[in-house]
């Protein structure tokens, strides 16, 4: 499971005192347990876990920009750094054609007509992407897909 090989990444990043690594892990780490609590779980589930990366990915990609906009490139490479570090833990993404396939499959399955038909859609593909591709991107991909049939 995912959050067993963050803690196994966490405690090796202790052991070999890498500073970057397990302060990044740490924070992941408690942001986790927050969930945890919060949905009254002992164990997340995998999906519960990239949820949570995929947050703090965004968070240090506006960090990124914002200390870069401030002249503060020092942070700037800090927070790359930590970025790739988060961005090892997430799924491979899906090429661009199986995302399409997926959402084919969806608007089969639902019968879907138009750029109405957009929720059902992405909950359906959704579903069977999981995670693996990014949201903005399915969501696009859906909306013109959508717009083609409508006309």
């Amino acid at each position: 499971m995912l959050e067993e090989k963050i803690l196994n990444d966490y405690k090796n990043a202790m052991k070999d005192k890498d500073t970057l690594k397990s302060s990044t892990l740490s924070f992941l780490r408690a942001e986790l347990m927050n969930l945890a609590i919060e949905k009254r779980k002992k164990v997340l589930e995998d999906i519960d876990v990239i949820i949570v990366i995929k947050k703090q990915i965004k968070q240090h990609q506006d960090s990124i920009e914002q200390f870069a906009k401030g002249n503060r490139q020092d942070l700037a490479d800090k927070e790359a750094r930590e970025l790739r570090i988060l961005k090892s833990y997430l799924p491979t993404e899906l090429p661009a054609e199986e995302i399409k396939k997926i959402i084919e499959e969806a608007i089969t399955v639902t019968g879907a007509a138009g750029p109405k038909d957009m929720g059902r859609v992405m909950k359906e593909a959704n579903a069977q992407i999981a995670g693996r591709a990014d949201g903005k991107l399915v969501s696009d991909l859906v909306k013109e897909r959508l717009s083609k049939s409508a006309s």
